[in-house]
């Protein structure tokens, strides 16, 4: 803006005016809002954009909605447990051959996990979920229509590649929740993951007892795109991190991660022999229900799946007080539990029916204790480093499952259950040897000591174990 003045009285000189600073500063926030449409086309509701003069406010509802997707989502790794006899005979091959089928997703969802969900680090993770979900809705239609057992084993990988979204809501709840309340915040997301993976199981089961099993797949479409839609009106548009880095630069820092941080590299050997633990409990408890003394049936065998739903109900609880006090403890009070309940199982498993109900609901229970007190820690390292950190816990897990199911099964046959059970608590001696290395308050790079005391609580946000 211009206008003039005389110099002297008599010369008029052109002088540039300031703008109101109110126009300086609404130009400041439209620069660093974020974009108002999806994918340049659909548009962003209002009060999902992103604005740094208002911050979204992470309320129960958004958690409970995070909590909800990630219910449905996750599903999609377990609806074909129930359904591989089906399935054989549809498609006229073996059970062997059919048996491949939840490999397959399986396989597929770790490679997901490696090369999509870093991405959470690098891109809008609103977008991000939006085309996942869209895609393992868009393959569940070809799950349900194939007619060659090939077809539909590559379009069940494709499914595991594409089903990182469940994974990526996790970091995404730290990053919208407060600081103090990260933990409360994941153990409603983990309330969904638990959840549906029963959920799936049941659903599966149910409906392919009275309809063919492509209705299940049916079913799966129907939700997924529900669960587009819903993702679409209460998922905020929260921007991008790191945007200086590029995406193998994510890929390779991740891999930093996972072998030059202290922290992490112990959550990793804790989270393979908890994940082992837990996998060689729940894969053999079916051998030894299934056998003397006590023969169940397959239905009553089943039926003890439901005790896990105590780990469900005790979450918030658990994410609530760990979010008081410093997770180390958090994590040293569920790894001792988990060693107590399973010498119960050691002593009486196979001897008393009360103690494999006792250990069970235990060991459950407090296995969430211990998870979101570990997932809690885990964010600590660097909350810019999210979705990388947390990539590198689901593989942990996801190597101690495999290796839990194989070793459990072998000892379990070849040495009996005691055995087995006595696996489990040498696992958990592990965890707890582990987690002594460290003290709760150690610095960041620190490998081994106490330093920084024992205090109870919290010191500051980013305080690491």
């Amino acid at each position: 803006m211009s206008s003039t003045s005389t110099l002297n009285g008599d010369v008029e000189v052109p002088v540039k005016l300031e703008e109101p600073k109110e126009q300086e500063q609404l130009t400041v926030v439209s620069a660093a809002a974020g974009p108002t449409k999806d994918f340049f086309v659909l548009p962003i509701p209002r009060r999902l954009q992103y604005s740094p003069e208002k911050p979204f406010v992470f309320g129960l509802a958004m958690n409970w909605g995070l909590s909800f997707a990630a219910t449905f989502l996750i599903s999609n790794l377990y609806y074909c447990q129930p359904l591989l006899i089906q399935m054989a005979k549809t498609f006229d091959v073996s059970y062997e051959e059919v048996s491949k089928i939840a490999t397959l997703i399986q396989t597929g969802f770790a490679v997901g996990i490696f090369f999509i969900l870093p991405l959470g680090d690098l891109v809008r993770r609103r977008q991000l979920l939006l085309l996942l979900i869209f895609t393992t809705a868009s393959l569940t239609i070809g799950l349900a229509t194939v007619k060659t057992l090939q077809g539909f084993q590559i379009l069940s990988f494709l499914l595991g590649v594409a089903n990182a979204s469940p994974q990526i809501l996790v970091p995404l709840a730290a990053d919208l929740a407060p600081p103090g309340r990260r933990g409360f915040a994941y153990s409603i997301v983990l309330i969904g993951m638990i959840g549906g993976q029963l959920l799936a199981r049941v659903l599966a089961g149910v409906i392919a007892e009275f309809a063919s099993w492509r209705v299940v797949y049916y079913m799966a479409i129907g939700a997924q795109y529900f669960i587009v839609v819903m993702c679409y009106f209460i998922i905020p548009d929260y921007p991008a991190k790191n945007k200086n880095m590029t995406y193998p630069a994510i890929l390779l820092s991740m891999l930093k991660f996972a072998f030059t941080e202290p922290l992490m590299v112990q959550i990793e050997l804790m989270a393979i022999a908890t994940s082992a633990c837990f996998a060689a409990y729940w894969v053999t408890l079916t051998f030894l229900l299934g056998g003397p003394p006590y023969n169940y049936s397959t239905l009553v065998i089943g039926l003890f799946g439901l005790l896990g739903l105590s780990g469900m109900a005790m979450g918030p609880l658990v994410g609530r007080v760990i979010d008081r006090f410093a997770a180390w403890y958090g994590i040293l009070i569920g790894s001792i539990l988990l060693l107590v309940f399973q010498s119960v199982q050691t002593a009486a498993g196979g001897i008393s029916i009360v103690a494999v109900i006792v250990a069970c609901i235990g060991l459950d229970g407090v296995r969430q204790v211990q998870n979101v007190s570990i997932v809690t820690c885990m964010f600590s390292i660097d909350m810019a480093a999210a979705s990388r950190l947390n990539a590198l816990f689901v593989l942990s897990y996801y190597i101690g499952q495999l290796t839990g199911t194989s070793v459990g099964t072998t000892v379990f046959v070849e040495h009996g259950w005691r055995a087995c059970a006595l696996l489990g608590m040498a696992l958990y001696g592990f965890q707890v040897f582990i987690l002594l290395l460290r003290g709760p308050h150690c610095s960041r790079k620190t490998w081994f000591g106490y330093e920084g005391g024992w205090a109870l609580f919290k010191k500051h946000d980013h305080d690491a174990m």
